[in-house]
């Protein structure tokens, strides 16, 4: 879409509106020359000239043939109400056409904006991988904004040039000669307007660049602040964006200095041609002794009041100029031709009845010359679980993104139940399917509104049920709003266990047939892992799932194990068979396995020491005050009994200790012993 096709295509769109503009613009001019052809007339009768058309201009001479024939007075009231009627009618006009314009701008704005969140929508995700998140803010935002006004500029150049021809038509009607000069007179404006115009559209090109670069860059600083202020680079930042805002703010400042040379070099040509046009009107109007003052005064008010509608005329024109480099880029973002767009299925999906076959599957991303994907053949049959492992950048997440149609292969296809991917409806399709990844992205709003995502219509039981599966419920309770609570930006107020949490119970609200998981516990500690992991469980149960994993623990009992390596798969069978083959799976086993053995023993080592002294002071509390009652030191009931409950509290925690260092051999997590009386500390055992 080229910069004029745009503005073509918008000016269709709302024909009404731009025809209700002009018209509004003409009939404010045509009220504005005649009421200012009266004036001076009028003025003239007030200063006790009588009105008298014999030698005016027959264009006057029509004007103030209305106002001949009666009493003076009685004209002079005509005239003046005339004038006063007319200028009201003009301004009304105006008014109107300004309330317009206004309504013109926004519409266009908001028209484009949304095409723009349209293409967003719609375009693939590649698009997104190439351009960056600020530049596309950028553009959606100033662009687009700057390239709406660019309409609304061009009506009122038409409805400013249309003034400006009833002016002039007057100008023509009272001296041609005049005319004549003031038109060369004004070809000086038109010139160095020109030269204004032209370094207007470059320095409009700079201000687009310079907003670009400062979008882009204030982005990535609130992206990347956690980078920021673990490497102390804050002063750095500070200087970088502070040198974008100077360069943005030089220039503003050169296109405002140019737009603004407009106006007084208009002035000044316009003086100087005033004082000639008198001069000249003397010769030219010097034999017609009787309209001399009338023509001449008329037709010098009549310039005095175009040559600010010239500026302004000049003034739209430069800012044209300005913002064509954003129609260009509006144009250019709002194309679709050189954009990647997927074809949409024209078969629904409704429920998978036998199994997911990747049929001799390759991928080359566009650009790219080496596949990131050659001939892949699995089968997922229905309710299994395929498990995808290997080294990073085997393929494993460009596989998986494969089955929600993010991108489409080169070559092979995806059969679902039979049916070519590709020929169904990618929405129902994507409807179907729950994806918990590492990288899980929240919205910045309460934890319901993060949980109910893409199931608008889920109850609060729904919601609630969902987050007990999900092992969340537990601990949104404790948040200070409990379900209600805001997260902050991408959940920056969770954890990342609790962040991932949350995600499945999104997860199990949708309910979804296919189930993606895209190692979501990868980066999350033993505590949290263990959490995730009991509620992928319960999410994986009797569904269809391919997983992706880093640690080959949290796949061992998955039914199918495919083994990845450059983009092919290498292996493939269940967790004894690949192991038992002792290649390439094995040695990733066993390295994964040697080195968690050699951390198991590292901190057995350093526990035991712990351990042991935590356990000797347990029993040798137990022991001290159960020797103080044995020995009689016990001299009342009440200390008797204060002794026997110490006694009992201690071997307690003693047993809940033994049965956690049971549970996790890494983290004992002993309880810490209850007071007992400080006589049994000193007891020898």
């Amino acid at each position: 879409m080229s910069s004029r096709h745009l503005l073509s295509n918008l000016a269709q769109r709302y024909p009404g509106l731009i025809s209700l503009n002009v018209a509004l613009g003409f009939s404010g001019a045509l009220f504005n020359g005649i009421s200012t052809a009266l004036i001076i007339p009028v003025l003239l009768s007030f200063l006790g000239e009588p009105i008298a058309t014999k030698g005016l201009p027959p264009v006057i001479q029509a004007l103030l043939s209305p106002f001949v024939g009666g009493s003076g007075q009685q004209n002079l009231l005509l005239m003046t109400s005339a004038i006063i009627l007319l200028l009201l009618f003009k301004n009304i006009a105006a008014y109107a056409n300004a309330l317009v314009s206004g309504a013109l701008k926004r519409t266009l704005s908001n028209d484009l904006r949304e095409r723009g969140l349209r293409l967003l929508l719609d375009v693939d995700i590649d698009f997104y991988v190439k351009t960056g998140i600020g530049d596309i803010i950028n553009r959606l935002n100033n662009e687009v904004s700057r390239a709406a006004s660019a309409i609304a500029t061009l009506t009122r150049t038409v409805t400013v040039s249309i003034t400006v021809l009833v002016f002039v038509s007057l100008l023509l009607a009272l001296s041609w000669q005049l005319t004549i000069v003031s038109t060369a007179l004004l070809a000086v404006v038109a010139s160095v307007n020109q030269y204004s115009i032209g370094r207007s559209k470059q320095f409009g090109k700079e201000l687009s660049e310079s907003s670009r670069a400062y979008s882009t860059s204030v982005l990535d600083l609130l992206s990347g602040m956690r980078l920021v202020r673990c490497t102390a680079n804050e002063t750095h930042e500070y200087q970088r964006l502070k040198k974008l805002i100077g360069d943005r703010e030089e220039a503003e400042f050169k296109a405002q200095a140019v737009s603004a040379l407009i106006d007084p070099v208009s002035e000044m040509t316009g003086i100087v041609a005033l004082l000639l046009i008198v001069l000249i009107g003397r010769s030219v109007l010097g034999n017609q002794v009787e309209a001399f003052s009338a023509v001449l005064l008329t037709y010098l008010f009549l310039l005095f009041r175009t040559l600010p509608l010239i500026a302004q005329l000049n003034g739209a024109r430069s800012q044209l100029a300005n913002i064509s480099p954003s129609i260009e880029i509006a144009s250019d973002f709002l194309r679709q031709d050189n954009k990647p767009f997927m074809k949409n299925g024209s078969i629904p999906f409704t429920a998978l009845k036998q199994g997911i076959h990747f049929q001799n599957l390759s991928l080359t991303y566009p650009g790219q010359k080496k596949p990131v994907l050659s001939e892949v053949d699995l089968h997922l049959p229905k309710n299994t679980t395929l498990a995808l492992v290997g080294s990073s950048g085997a393929g494993k997440s460009t596989l998986a993104d494969l089955l929600p149609r993010f991108y489409d292969p080169t070559q092979g296809c995806i059969l679902i139940d039979g049916q070519d991917l590709r020929s169904l409806d990618f929405k129902s399709l994507r409807r179907s399917m729950g994806i918990v990844s590492q990288d899980t992205f929240l919205f910045n709003a309460s934890i319901r509104d993060n949980i109910a995502y893409g199931c608008a219509d889920a109850t609060d039981s729904a919601i609630m049920e969902a987050a007990k599966q999900a092992n969340a419920h537990e601990f949104i309770l404790q948040l200070p709003q409990g379900f209600d609570t805001q997260i902050g930006d991408r959940g920056v107020l969770l954890s990342g266990g609790q962040r991932q949490r949350i995600a499945i119970a999104r997860a199990l609200l949708q309910n979804p047939e296919i189930l993606i998981l895209d190692e979501a516990t990868s980066a999350l500690d033993t505590v949290s892992e263990r959490l995730v992991q009991e509620a992928i469980d319960h999410l994986s149960r009797d569904r269809t799932t391919l997983v992706i994993a880093h640690r080959l623990s949290t796949v061992q009992k998955a039914d199918q194990i495919a083994v990845m390596d450059q983009g092919r798969v290498v292996e493939l069978g269940s967790h004894q068979q690949l192991m038992a083959k002792n290649g390439y799976y094995a040695r990733l086993c066993d390295m994964q396995f040697e080195d968690k053995t050699q951390i198991k023993f590292e901190l057995n080592q350093t526990q035991l020491a712990k351990t042991s002294h935590q356990f000797r002071t347990l029993l040798n509390g137990v022991i001290g005050l159960l020797g103080l009652m044995i020995d009689g030191i016990v001299e009342t009931p009440e200390e008797q009994q204060e002794y026997t409950q110490g006694a009992y509290y201690s071997a307690l925690n003693l047993i809940k200790s033994l049965e956690r260092l049971e549970h996790d051999p890494e983290k004992p997590q002993l309880e810490e012993s209850l007071q007992f009386p400080a006589q049994a500390i000193q007891v020898q055992t």
